[in-house]
Parts: C-alpha cells; sequence; structure tokens
C-alpha cells in the first residue's frame, strides 16, 4: 500500500488529522485521507463507521474538531466560499420542494448560485437532466417520483455546472439494477472528462466495478487506503485442492509455505465427491505447477487445483470486523 506523502499539488483532497468529536464520542478520528486528482475514489465503510460525517467536513458542512481538510488545494476553514463553487456533492439524499416538478426544482437551486449564469440556466438544466436519464420525467412532481429518481435528480443537481471534483455519498441508494449501471456510466463518463469523483458506499460491488483507489474506514477511524490493486495485494491468497488423499496432500502443501485453513476439509466438490482442501498463503508468488507436480509426485491424485486471488471482501472484512454488502 502507498503510504508516503503526496505534493499537496497532486491531491484533490487531502487532510491531515481530522477529527470530529460529539462530547466524547468520536465520529471521525485523525484521518489523513489523501485523493488523487483524476481518480474515482471509493469511500468505503460500514454504516455508521464515520463516513458522512468525513464528507460534512471536507464540504465545509460541519468544522473539525481538530485537524485540517483541504479540497482543491485549498484549506476548507478559510476557503469554503471560493471552493465550493468548484465541487459538485450529493450528500444524505437529495432534498427537493415536491409540489415541483424536477425541472424547476433544478432551476430554482440554480438560480440559488451566484456564480451560475442565468443567460444558459435553461440549457444546463436539460443537459443535467438528460445525463441522469430524466428528460422524460422532467416535468413530473417530485412528489411522484421514485427514490431512485429523486437520487438522480440530486445528482443532475450536481452537475449543473461544470465540476472540478464531484462528491456522491450513497449514489446507487434505491436505484434499480437498470439504474445503477446508469449511474456507474455516468460517473466514469465524468471521470474520463477529468472531474475527480469521491465516492461513498457500504457496497463493495459498487467500488469494485467503478473506482481506481479506495480508502476504508471503521469505528471512526481510516484503515487502509491506495489503489484497488495495492488494497488486494496485501491480504491472503488461496490455493483450492481438491484431492481424496488428504493425508498425503496436507505435507506437500505446507513444505511450500501453504497454511492450511481451519475447518478443512471444506465441504466436497461438486459432482466428484472429494473433499477440498483450502490453503492461504501472504505476498509469496507461488508456481502451480510446481505444486502439482510435488503432490503427484507424493501419489496425490489430483483432481481439481485452483489459485484464487486475494479479495477486497475478505481485506475489507479483516480490517473492519465487519461484513459489507456486496450485492444492491
Amino acid at each position: 500500500m502507498t503510504d508516503a506523502v503526496r505534493p499537496t499539488s497532486e491531491l484533490a483532497i487531502e487532510t491531515r488529522g481530522l477529527t470530529k468529536k460529539f462530547g466524547r464520542y468520536a465520529a471521525v478520528n485523525d484521518v489523513d485521507l489523501r485523493v488523487p486528482h483524476g481518480a474515482v475514489f471509493g469511500f468505503l465503510g460500514p454504516n455508521g463507521s464515520g463516513k458522512t460525517t468525513t464528507i460534512r467536513m471536507l464540504l465545509g458542512l460541519a468544522s473539525p474538531t481538530r485537524g485540517e481538510a483541504r479540497v482543491l488545494g485549498q484549506n476548507m476553514a478559510r476557503n469554503v466560499s471560493a471552493v465550493l463553487p468548484r465541487v459538485g456533492a450529493l450528500v444524505e439524499g437529495p432534498g427537493f420542494y415536491p409540489y415541483l416538478s424536477g425541472e424547476a426544482n433544478l432551476r430554482r437551486l440554480d438560480s440559488a448560485d451566484r456564480y451560475a449564469p442565468s443567460s444558459t440556466r435553461d440549457a444546463r438544466v436539460a443537459s443535467a437532466l438528460a445525463r441522469v436519464g430524466l428528460t422524460a420525467a422532467a416535468r413530473k412532481k417530485v412528489r411522484a417520483y421514485s427514490l431512485g429518481m429523486k437520487q438522480r435528480l440530486g445528482i443532475a443537481n450536481a452537475l449543473l455546472t461544470p465540476r472540478e471534483l464531484l462528491l456522491l455519498d450513497e449514489p446507487t441508494n434505491g436505484l434499480d439494477p437498470q439504474g445503477t449501471r446508469e449511474v456507474r456510466a455516468l460517473i466514469r463518463s465524468l471521470a474520463s472528462e477529468g472531474t475527480t469523483v469521491f465516492v461513498s458506499s457500504h457496497l463493495l460491488a459498487e467500488i469494485e466495478q467503478i473506482c481506481t483507489h479506495a480508502a476504508v474506514m471503521s469505528v471512526g477511524s481510516l484503515v487502509a487506503q491506495g489503489t484497488l490493486d495495492e488494497l488486494r495485494q496485501v491480504g491472503r491468497s488461496r490455493v483450492r485442492l481438491v484431492t481424496p488423499d488428504l493425508l498425503l496432500a496436507l505435507p506437500v502443501l505446507k513444505r511450500f509455505g501453504l497454511t492450511i485453513e481451519p475447518g478443512n476439509p471444506e465441504g466436497v466438490a461438486s459432482g466428484s465427491g472429494d473433499p477440498v482442501v483450502v490453503a492461504s498463503f501472504g505476498d509469496a508468488t507461488l508456481e502451480p505447477e510446481r505444486i502439482v507436480a510435488a503432490l503427484v509426485h507424493a501419489k496425490v491424485r489430483v483432481r481439481g487445483f485452483d489459485i484464487e486471488g486475494a479479495s477486497l471482501e475478505d481485506r475489507f472484512v479483516a480490517l473492519t470486523g465487519e461484513g459489507f454488502n456486496v450485492e444492491h
């Protein structure tokens, strides 16, 4: 994992010792976050791990108890009004006037932005609605929108003017599978145009499919960050062997530095009825041909052999002690 301090100029978001306490409770504790420019950055953790509180501090919506948050190179405590026009955000779900249409809501919100020119408002509202697939529902009252439609309208609001940085808190919340795919495609499109996208989620599959980098929060603390490949490399990979000769196989696997996992054998292989033995290894690079040759030499009947790479799910569960939702 890359933990070396990068120059601030390379970072869209940088925090140093960021902490937020409510009484004696530390919702966010001493967080040093580094988000490179141009990244699709996944901010991952179980519900209640401090993700939303961190985002609120990044946007100047909450003041840190101590520490510093720098966004687009500027200290948020001193430069909120200069930074926010360059940042789009969807935090804690969208809030709209239910008796107005989606289009009217966007017009109203856009008119409140003193940096947004009124002469191009119609075109910008239409473009934002089209990007999130709501053109057909533009004149429908928001009270008739589904949760997923409201979520997309919130993203449209964040896209009314060009943004250097987009912060999305649970952007696929309430979306059906098609809507989820559309939002993922939108995020990739924004990133390809040079926008840094910061995505907070508790959905592991969402982070794996769209992000280049990620950070993991647990009980208010940052427990890991880096590229997805760096995070995976810290985990342990597995060897799965299907054989009827368990007693002969175990010493061979141990000789190659493999750790036999508790609870072996792990059931039986489908169709063969043979036990499946699972062993894990750390950073070493294994040569499967050598292992299989050694097993055969020891008269082990090898009926299945596979090496599984370390998964993000295993890594995150190890870091947080909690499970993650891997399906939407």
